[in-house]
């Protein structure tokens, strides 16, 4: 029997059968491969879709850990939104973290691996290594603190004092003014991590013939071929790089944390990830971190809705 044939047959079949029993039978037939991928779907259900459920629930409850849920439900939403002053402040530091740390790490990936990939393939291994060394590096922030440290041996400090540019040391990371942009710099320098290495990879396995059919096409520079060769034809490795970017801009947590201590000089840069740090690590109030958890996770999983819309329509 052809392939053509038994997909008909299996069309036909398909009509006179619930959705259900159609999932079943194709599970049956199939019986291998769900059994080889049902150690990475335990996994994922157990440590990804449970945890997220598990907070939804505890969301509307009053838990502490010591005691039984129990069931308040809006409460925590109210007292959230209505009440907690320092979570608004926390929502409007991760709104302006997260719109420029996201969007410039994205960006900063894709050029710079754009860049990378035009160098002969020694030069660029070890460029690539020197790029995303500061993203695996556990105590990056140390080298930053050196830099930003408020007295005169501080990096910047003593070479502006040496200018003769200030005459008593700053203070850039106890001082409001400067926390902001100071967090800002130092996360983009550690974002080039698992997207810059999509990027490196995903233009390595553009079809090269591609360039050379467009160029007959009427493509005259290097850019018009990555905006209608490149990026379209890397387009899957452009949206995981996206939605890497996102979530990793929305955890920025520790860093900040390393660089201005916690809490941060009036808040200034209090984020949502360390609000929910504060209420289930150090108050272990459950049911409220659990609401702060919720709140945040509905705030990535938007923000990577809108992504998947705009890079739609890239190359169109």
């Amino acid at each position: 029997m052809s392939e053509k044939t038994e997909t008909a047959k299996r069309a036909v079949n398909r009509k006179d059968m619930t959705k259900w029993q159609w999932t079943l039978r194709e599970m049956k037939n199939n019986k291998t491969a769900y059994f080889l991928m049902a150690p990475f779907y335990i996994i994922f259900f157990t440590f990804t879709v449970l945890p997220v459920i598990l907070s939804i629930f505890f969301s509307f409850t009053d838990f502490n850990m010591l005691e039984a849920p129990n069931l308040i439900w809006f409460d925590n939403y109210i007292r959230l939104f209505l009440d907690d002053d320092i979570f608004l402040l926390a929502v409007k530091n991760t709104l302006v973290f997260a719109s420029i740390t996201g969007p410039g790490s994205y960006l900063l990936s894709l050029v710079l691996a754009w860049f990378i990939n035009e160098l002969p393939p020694k030069i660029r291994a070890i460029m690539t290594l020197i790029f995303y060394a500061p993203s695996i590096s556990g105590n990056v922030y140390l080298v930053w603190t050196y830099i930003f440290s408020a007295d005169a041996h501080g990096l910047l400090n003593g070479t502006m004092m040496n200018l003769g540019l200030i005459s008593t040391p700053i203070a850039f990371l106890k001082d409001t003014d400067y926390i902001m942009p100071i967090v800002i710099l130092v996360a983009l320098w550690t974002s080039l991590g698992t997207s810059f290495l999509t990027f490196i990879a995903g233009f390595q396995v553009v079809d090269r013939s591609l360039y050379e059919a467009a160029a007959v096409d009427g493509v005259k520079n290097r850019w018009q071929e990555l905006w209608f060769i490149t990026l379209p034809y890397m387009r899957p490795q452009m949206l995981f790089g996206a939605v890497m970017a996102i979530t990793q801009s929305f955890g920025f947590g520790a860093v900040i944390t390393g660089l201005v201590g916690f809490p941060s000089p009036d808040y200034c840069a209090h984020t949502i990830m360390h609000h929910l740090e504060d209420y289930g690590n150090t108050r272990f109030e459950m049911g409220y971190a659990s609401t702060i958890a919720v709140v945040l996770f509905f705030l990535m999983v938007g923000s990577n809705v809108l992504v998947r819309k705009v890079l739609g329509k890239v190359g169109k």
